[in-house]
C-alpha cells in the first residue's frame, strides 16, 4: 500500500499536524516507510501464540473491600480553606 499526497494532506488535517508544502513529499516517504515496516510485521508466523492481556505474569495483589459508615464529612471538612452548610465552597465557575 503507498501513500500519495492527497492522502498525507488529509492525515496531517485529521492528525492536526502542520506539514509545509515543501516537506509534502519527504512525509509522505516516511509514512511509506512505516507502512513497508508493517507489511513485514504481518509476515511473521504468529499462530502457536497466544494473546496476551499484559506482559506481566504477575497477579495484583487486591485489598479486601470493607464497608465503612462513610459518617466522616466533619473530619473531611475540618482542613476545607473555606464550608457552608456541610460542603466545600469554592468559586463559581459557571456564569
Amino acid at each position: 500500500m503507498a501513500i500519495d499526497n492527497e492522502t498525507v494532506r488529509k492525515v496531517a488535517f485529521l492528525s492536526r499536524l502542520c506539514v509545509e508544502q515543501d516537506k509534502l513529499e519527504d512525509t509522505q516517504k516516511e509514512f511509506n516507510k512505516i507502512l513497508a515496516w508493517v507489511e513485514e510485521l504481518n509476515e511473521v508466523n504468529t499462530d502457536n501464540v497466544k494473546p496476551l492481556v499484559s506482559v506481566n505474569d504477575e497477579a495484583l495483589s487486591l485489598r479486601q473491600d470493607n464497608v465503612i459508615s462513610g459518617q466522616m464529612s466533619d473530619a473531611i471538612l475540618k482542613n476545607a480553606p473555606a464550608k457552608e452548610f456541610g460542603y466545600f465552597v469554592v468559586p463559581k465557575v459557571v456564569e
